[in-house]
């Protein structure tokens, strides 16, 4: 393995581990569901990838000049489905949201004697 490649390497992993470490505290740290989503999301795409891309460099160098499919093809699978994932959570988080506050107007309505608009 070249010096460049082990450092391409190196450099790739350093990447994933700290996007990783970020997502992770982002989780624990943020306050609502939709703030708490989007630290996962950058982990699993950037910090995973980085690093499926590091392993995907690190064993296709090693004498056989064939490309590792096998880190490139959950790479493509990890960057298709990890937004389409963290886009329906919002969805129905959001959802979830705007039928809370309808039942909570509908409560407060039925307290003031109004009726509800149909």
């Amino acid at each position: 393995m070249s010096p460049i490649s082990e450092a391409t390497v190196a450099a790739l992993i350093v990447l994933g581990a700290l996007f990783v470490l970020l997502g992770s505290v982002g989780l624990a740290r943020l306050p609502d569901f939709l703030t708490r989503l989007h630290g996962p999301t950058k982990a699993t795409t950037v910090g995973v990838g980085a690093i499926l891309l590091a392993s995907a460099i690190f064993f296709s160098s090693g004498g056989s000049v064939a490309i590792s499919l096998h880190e490139l093809a959950i790479l493509l699978f990890l960057f298709i489905t990890a937004p389409i994932t963290a886009h329906l959570l919002a969805k129905a988080a959001l959802h979830r949201q705007t039928m809370r506050s309808d039942e909570a107007d509908a409560a407060t309505r039925a307290d003031d004697g109004r009726q509800a608009p149909e």
